[in-house]
């Protein structure tokens, strides 16, 4: 049934994606003012949640 469902096979298509992935790809978000805030949060009460937004198909993920 969830092949039927699914013939898309997305665990393999995942795989071949992030297997075929450059280098350095994505890490300017490490260095951006807004990560830096995120990511040095102490009590977890603010800034819990980062949202990357941006165009279908632009590489957020």
């Amino acid at each position: 049934l969830l092949q039927w469902l699914s013939p898309l096979e997305p665990r393999q298509r995942h795989k071949h994606l992030r297997e075929s992935r450059l280098d350095g790809v994505g890490e300017w978000i490490f260095w951006t003012r807004e990560f830096e805030r995120w990511n040095t949060v102490e009590d977890g009460s603010a800034h819990s949640v980062l949202f990357c937004h941006g165009d279908p198909g632009a590489g957020k993920t």
